[in-house]
């Protein structure tokens, strides 16, 4: 039996372990991955020698990762039929750092706990993060050449390491970790078999658990479109998702410039936030070559996306040493621009193509779309491409786009109008379309309240204004000229803005009424009566909006208000009542009246009187 080898540890790698151990991971379960990573690559480097024809050891020995666990003992082990190291290798990997720049790199690393990319791997660092949990590490690995030589390495960790001659016969390397006291949970097999389907589950390799398969699922995202099924898509999308229904949508995308991307995303057939369940959270998970680098990745969409659920998989990953967070936000911009856009192609396309199954989408997720273009100024063009409203030149129940709209739009009209209402019945009768129906003009109805946003941050679509019905500048040309005379309707518009007083802004006469005999319309132009509703929803417990200062318009062409004329001049206090009926009337259906008692109490006035009169 040959002596054991005594070697101190390079100073650069003792500070290197002081930072894994101490500072550089934030979950110690991270170990797990990092040690499974490293059986992948070196199994993979085998498949390459052999692929290349360079003669190995036990060439028909399966590639394979095994982890055991003893809970009694407080061990486990990491074993993988990989490349294998020889004793050289053992030294050069895990206990010198000989490569240029590593001082510099390490002064970096404890400083900013940052580290460049290219230089993960180079250094062995995810083995060291084996020393969170570890009380003492053996390795023990056999190099694959027939003629190798294995060797064991044994440290605690702090000052070196011993190495010796091994007999272990077969090709490959294995990690045993005895575990510190606080860290024994680390050998339950359920604990283990956890983190591995976490982290590890696509990983390439097969992995037992003490001889249980945990990775039977493919990693389909990396797989060619034609050669997938069916079948595996939705066995994949319920492993992943945990949905037992099948997925609404999937895009299945790959690109290799500007950046290298593997994906496959899904949209649930339910919008669970729907069906109050609270808010959803991104559900896609990052991955670099199939190692999990972050469940349910921040950034990657924006966060109007948080429905979908799958995979982002992109070698092009710059990481920190950790492969916890992304050190490039740059980049993650990039990869979010990239995938989103693919994403509203894939929306679109399935517009066009499969208008049945866009139309169950846009039923379960079209305030996220909403919601995308209030937040997201890069992409709120592409959403409004998306927006589906119905039309008053549409059948009830159907929908059109705002592209298709603007088809339709005529020579003379400039302007993308949209009516704000609770049903289509509501605004077909609203008086703000009554000039949009005489001028023969299309209006979309709005029945959304998100949809009054929507409008305010689009903006323009196809180079053509959206305008909100209540907010246009649109008259009657022809509109009948009986009624009162213009020396009437100015006297009368004087009156009732005496009559009214504070209540109201303005009186005009109205050049946009053809049935109705008033209407009111906020006095700030920026604002609207459902906008108005939801700010004051909103800050009620803050005490709430200002009350709502309304402009009054009348139609002098009405006989309602010839009426009304001529009793003021025979009865004015109860003509005032009528006027005041008549704003409050107005108010109540453009929704800006905010306390109805003292109008249902002067109704029921007006009744009495009424009443009385016919009586008499």
């Amino acid at each position: 039996m040959s002596i054991p080898e005594k070697h101190s540890f390079q100073a650069e790698i003792q500070q290197l372990l002081d930072i894994v151990i101490h500072s550089l991971y934030t979950d110690r379960e991270i170990f797990v991955r990092e040690l499974i990573s490293n059986a992948a690559d070196a199994c993979e480097k085998l498949r390459f020698l052999q692929a290349s024809g360079q003669a190995i050891v036990d060439p028909d020995a399966p590639l394979l990762i095994q982890v055991k666990t003893d809970e009694k003992e407080g061990t486990v082990r990491f074993i993988d039929s990989g490349i294998g190291m020889s004793r050289e290798d053992l030294v050069e990997n895990l206990g010198t750092i000989a490569h240029s720049g590593t001082k510099a790199f390490l002064k970096g690393l404890a400083e900013e706990k940052r580290a460049d990319a290219k230089l993960i791997g180079q250094f062995g660092v995810g083995f060291y993060a084996a020393f969170m949990v570890a009380e003492q590490v053996t390795v023990e690995s056999r190099p694959h050449q027939p003629d190798g030589v294995a060797c064991r390495w044994v440290s605690q960790g702090t000052t070196g390491y011993e190495l010796e001659a091994s007999s272990r016969p077969q090709r490959g390397t294995e990690i045993a970790l005895k575990l510190k006291s606080d860290a024994a949970t680390y050998a339950q097999e359920s604990t283990l078999e956890a983190i591995i389907r976490r982290y590890s589950a696509f990983v390439p390799i097969p992995i037992e658990l003490n001889g249980k398969r945990l990775n039977t699922v493919q990693a389909l995202w990396t797989r060619n479109r034609s050669e997938i099924k069916e079948d595996e898509y939705n066995e994949f999308y319920q492993f992943l998702g945990h949905d037992h229904q099948p997925a609404l949508l999937r895009l299945h995308f790959t690109a290799d410039a500007p950046l290298a991307i593997q994906s496959l995303l899904f949209v649930p057939q339910t919008n669970f936030e729907s069906m109050g369940l609270g808010r959803m959270e991104s559900e896609v998970n990052l991955y670099c070559r199939k190692v999990l680098i972050q469940s349910k990745a921040k950034h990657l969409f924006p966060d109007w996306l948080r429905f979908l659920r799958g995979v982002v998989d992109s070698e092009d990953l710059p990481l920190n040493i950790s492969r916890e967070t992304m050190q490039d936000s740059s980049l993650m911009q990039r990869l979010n621009k990239a995938l989103t856009g693919r994403f509203l192609k894939m929306l679109e396309e399935t517009a066009e193509k499969d208008p049945e199954t866009y139309r169950k989408f846009y039923g379960e997720y079209s305030r996220f779309l909403k919601e995308g273009v209030v937040t997201d100024a890069a992409h709120k063009q592409g959403l409004g491409k998306l927006l589906r409203y119905e039309s008053s030149a549409l059948d009830a129940g159907v929908h059109t786009s705002l592209a298709d709209y603007v088809k339709r739009m005529p020579a003379d009209q400039k302007e993308i109008y949209c009516l704000l209402a609770t049903s289509r019945e509501s605004g077909l009768s609203s008086p703000f379309y009554e000039v949009f129906a005489a001028r023969k003009f299309e209006v979309l109805l709005l029945q959304d309240p998100w949809d009054e946003f929507v409008v305010e941050h689009l903006d323009r679509f196809d180079d053509k204004p959206l305008r909100l019905a209540e907010k246009a500048d649109l008259d009657l040309s022809d509109k009948p000229s009986s009624g009162l005379s213009d020396e009437q309707a100015g006297a009368l518009a004087r009156w009732m803005k005496e009559t009214l007083g504070e209540k109201v802004n303005e009186v005009r006469l109205s050049k946009r009424l053809l049935d109705s005999p008033v209407l009111a319309v906020d006095s700030n132009k920026y604002m609207t009566a459902s906008m108005r509703r939801m700010l004051r929803s909103a800050k009620r417990d803050a005490g709430g909006l200002e009350a709502s200062k309304s402009d009054f318009e009348f139609n002098p062409a009405h006989v309602l208000l010839a009426q009304l004329d001529a009793l003021r001049q025979k009865d004015a206090a109860l003509a005032g009542k009528v006027a005041e009926q008549l704003f409050d009337n107005a108010r109540i259906a453009a929704g800006l009246l905010e306390d109805p008692r003292e109008m249902l109490k002067r109704s029921n006035q007006l009744l009495t009187e009424l009443l009385a009169a016919k009586q008499a």
